[in-house]
């Protein structure tokens, strides 16, 4: 089962109102584990910052109002492509998956719009998994903002000073997989090689193997056990 986890920024509240989307952050999972696989794309809105939104997520200072030149380290947007020629990509990564977002509600109507600028099919608003409405499902009463679901969850957030579309997603994706019910044992393992100069660790997410079936015979069972056992070091999940 593929799901994007995605996320947003904008210039505002509402694409109605000459609002645009200038950040688009997403990570691909494959039955609840990350691939790897992401997309990240920076978007010019054509139009002014307003200095409210620059304070969420500070992008744009070269078209803030009013103007003002920018700091070091700060996303600028006059040299970002526009929505029409990122729409198409966008739509390719997501494909026809599932798409995990906070507030669900937002996100979409500002994707819908855009892509109905272009001239392109809306998604269906059923194909959103709103994180937002499951915490609240889940622990009524209580705050469901992204922060306070990694505090509850104990999801180190430290990096998000500001928002950011894709540093929210990675974030998004530990916080969706505790409200499923928690990480997978095997969501995250190193591949260690060492080349004489020290150790090199790449990571990479590997789904665990299915659980046998039962109705496999006891020679059937008895030769896959001898497999994994031969597999020794070279497995990259290890048995419960």
């Amino acid at each position: 089962m593929r799901e994007i986890v995605l996320d947003t920024e904008t210039t505002g509240f509402d694409p109605e109102t000459g609002d645009r989307i200038v950040e688009i952050g997403a990570i691909e999972l494959w039955n609840h584990v990350a691939t790897g696989e992401t997309y990240h794309q920076y978007i010019n809105p054509e139009r002014m910052m307003p200095a409210e939104a620059f304070g969420v997520h500070g992008i744009g200072p070269d078209i803030l109002e009013p103007p003002q030149q920018p700091q070091p380290g700060q996303v600028t947007l006059k040299d970002k492509p526009v929505f029409a020629r990122v729409g198409r990509a966008f739509r390719d990564f997501i494909g026809d998956a599932k798409l995990v977002i906070h507030n669900a509600a937002f996100d979409m109507k500002f994707l819908n719009a855009e892509l109905r600028w272009m001239g392109l099919p809306e998604i269906p608003f059923d194909r959103a998994i709103d994180t937002l409405a499951m915490a609240r499902r889940k622990f009524p009463g209580s705050p469901a903002t992204l922060d306070a679901l990694c505090r509850r969850f104990g999801i180190d957030n430290s990096n998000r000073v500001l928002h950011g579309a894709l540093l929210d997603s990675e974030i998004l994706a530990e916080v969706y997989l505790e409200l499923i019910g928690g990480k997978q044992p095997d969501f995250g393992l190193s591949a260690v090689a060492n080349t004489g100069a020290g150790p090199t660790e790449t990571w990479r997410a590997y789904p665990r193997p299915a659980p046998l079936p039962s109705r496999l015979t006891e020679d059937e069972r008895a030769a896959h056990e001898a497999f994994v056992d031969k597999l020794g070091d070279k497995a990259v999940w290890k048995r419960a």
